[in-house]
């Protein structure tokens, strides 16, 4: 399913947000499956705490961030809304008890040693669970964030082992070129192979704004949409 999105200026946050919801249950419809299993999460990277607050009015309540900095600051910033605050970036062992102190859901384990470290965080020990999702690598480029297909199975299994972290799924970024369906496709099979030994893990964090209707196609319940919503990011701080 192709999609027309409004560019930059050609509607206001509200509008661009009603149009995504839209295409979002389009796709739905489209996939037979109800809008209501989807979780949007609005990517919000580069954008102040006043867009954010925009988009709470608007009745946004989960925010995607992948730099520890900036999304610390927000987190500070917002603490009144009580947002769901998700990690999507990828995640350096000396941030991952860090990110764990405000991140409800880290979506980019990919390690074994990221997990425990977050097992080990303070918030943890206090009591807190931490969502979060494997992060598969669905390219060829092993310098690419996540965990090879095959590999995930394991990584699932050491997650499950951990008191403090909740494996709700997989999650991946189809490559830059090819078909993106396709490479959801296989992650949609990485899933079910992840549910043989975890089978709570049933969720899948996939697609974005170019392409989550066809990442909806293929089973995923939590979509990472940025741009299509927020607008052109601005400039680079």
């Amino acid at each position: 399913m192709s999609l027309s999105l409004p560019h930059e200026g050609e509607r206001d946050l509200a509008g661009r947000l009603a149009l995504v919801r839209e295409r979002i249950s389009d796709a739905a419809h489209a996939a037979g499956r109800s809008v209501d299993e989807l979780t949007l999460i609005v990517v919000t990277k580069f954008h102040d705490a006043a867009l954010l607050r925009e988009l709470a009015a608007l009745g946004i309540r989960d925010f995607g961030e992948s730099r520890h900095q900036e999304a610390r600051e927000k987190a500070d910033a917002l603490a009144d809304l009580d947002p769901t605050w998700h990690f999507i970036g990828q995640l350096q062992s000396k941030k991952a008890r860090q990110v764990a102190a405000y991140a409800s859901v880290i979506h980019s384990i990919d390690r074994a040693q990221l997990a425990d470290l977050i097992n080990t965080s303070e918030r943890v020990e206090a009591g807190t669970v931490i969502d979060c999702f494997v992060q598969v690598n669905l390219t060829e480029d092993p310098a690419r964030g996540g965990v090879a297909p095959t590999d995930a199975q394991a990584l699932a299994a050491h997650i499950e082992s951990l008191p403090g972290l909740r494996l709700l799924g997989v999650m991946g970024v189809a490559p830059n070129d090819g078909e993106p369906q396709r490479a959801f496709e296989q992650l949609r099979q990485v899933s079910m192979d992840v549910r043989q030994s975890a089978p709570r893990a049933s969720a899948i964090s996939a697609g974005m704004s170019n392409d989550f209707a066809e990442a909806i196609a293929e089973g995923a319940t939590h979509l990472r949409i940025g741009s299509a919503i927020t607008g052109n990011r601005p400039l680079q701080r």
